[in-house]
């Protein structure tokens, strides 16, 4: 098995996820998560670090995913999640799906790249070009908004019950 091959086998989940999040359509994600891997065949597996290579490989999805949603003028989605780590009421799905995507862009990719990425902090900071104490603080506040905007959906459904 070849070095692109190991990368690819290694990464192809982890990438397609993140860009399933970011641009809603599967099969979207999937022409993107190839474009991907060309890029990444035509360049080479760089020689470093497993995390500097992670971060290398995400950056090329990021920027591919935000060219995407650019040139065709929609914003970033989140779509709903299809193995739920728990099982959750489809409401919540919904509401949390919902609540992501109106973060702010900055927060919503920290917090993809980190959720849906498995991403480090390190790892997002090198593909999103921010220091690691910005990649926390963002998401932080992505945490924070998303809890509150959650908690507020789940009092306006009682308060309607």
């Amino acid at each position: 098995m070849s070095d692109v091959e190991r990368f690819y086998a290694d990464h192809r989940d982890g990438v397609f996820r993140y860009l399933r999040r970011m641009v809603g359509a599967p099969e979207t994600a999937r022409d993107l998560t190839q474009e991907v891997f060309l890029r990444v065949s035509r360049a080479g597996v760089p020689d470093a670090p497993e995390i500097g290579r992670r971060a290398w490989v995400f950056r090329i999805a990021r920027n591919l995913a935000l060219n995407h949603l650019r040139d065709t003028g929609r914003r970033p989605v989140a779509v709903e999640l299809t193995q739920p780590a728990v099982s959750a009421p489809q409401e919540l799905r919904i509401a949390l799906r919902d609540a992501i995507g109106r973060l702010p862009s900055v927060e919503r990719d920290v917090f993809l790249l980190r959720e849906h990425g498995g991403l480090s902090y390190r790892e997002i900071a090198e593909a999103s070009d921010m220091t690691t104490d910005g990649v926390r603080a963002a998401l932080h506040r992505a945490r924070q908004q998303l809890r509150a905007e959650l908690r507020g959906d789940l009092h306006a459904r009682k308060e309607t019950e």
